[in-house]
């Protein structure tokens, strides 16, 4: 089936759901996230098709967000880990269990709970802040362009803030 490609648009959400908004890498990378390295614990835990996850395994690859590498106790064997652009999908990955624990879950308490190893709390919701800590949502920031904008991006932003290009 076709999908759109999001690459060519200036969105950095766009872009990222074009690497990883299909559901199975995310729940690949939430396995190496757990200790999953191994090819048959992927299938097994995630009930997985073995096409479609060696398929998802090579685009998570060849994208850098997981790398291959030689397991030690199991001979001509590779296993999979996050490279630092997959360590940085954690707080993504956290962010979508804490929405889903409060507002899918179907008895109104969460399956897992994350603590913190250090010294077992539980780890606070992920939250955007502003410079001084405030909590902020959506209603409190604006969208401003970016060094990487376009022509067409600084066009859009300043619409939707009701300026005119040029204004200051």
């Amino acid at each position: 089936m076709y999908r759109k490609r999001f690459d060519d648009m200036n969105c950095s959400i766009a872009r990222a759901l074009d690497e990883v908004g299909e559901w199975w890498s995310l729940l690949i990378v939430r396995e190496c996230t757990q200790g999953t390295t191994r090819f048959d614990e992927f299938q097994s835990t995630l009930g997985i098709a073995r096409n479609v996850l060696t398929s998802r395994l090579a685009r998570l690859t060849e994208l850098g967000i997981i790398e291959r590498y030689p397991l030690e106790d199991r001979a001509n064997t590779d296993g999979y880990r996050l490279t630092k652009k997959g360590r940085d999908l954690f707080p993504v990955l956290i962010a979508l269990m804490q929405w889903g624990d409060r507002w899918l879950t179907k008895t109104g308490k969460a399956p897992v709970a994350l603590v913190d190893d250090e010294n077992g709390h539980r780890i606070e919701p992920v939250v955007v802040r502003s410079k001084d800590g405030r909590a902020l949502s959506f209603d409190d920031v604006r969208f401003a362009p970016g060094p990487g904008a376009t022509s067409a991006t600084r066009e859009v932003i300043a619409h939707r803030n009701g300026r005119v290009l040029g204004d200051s």
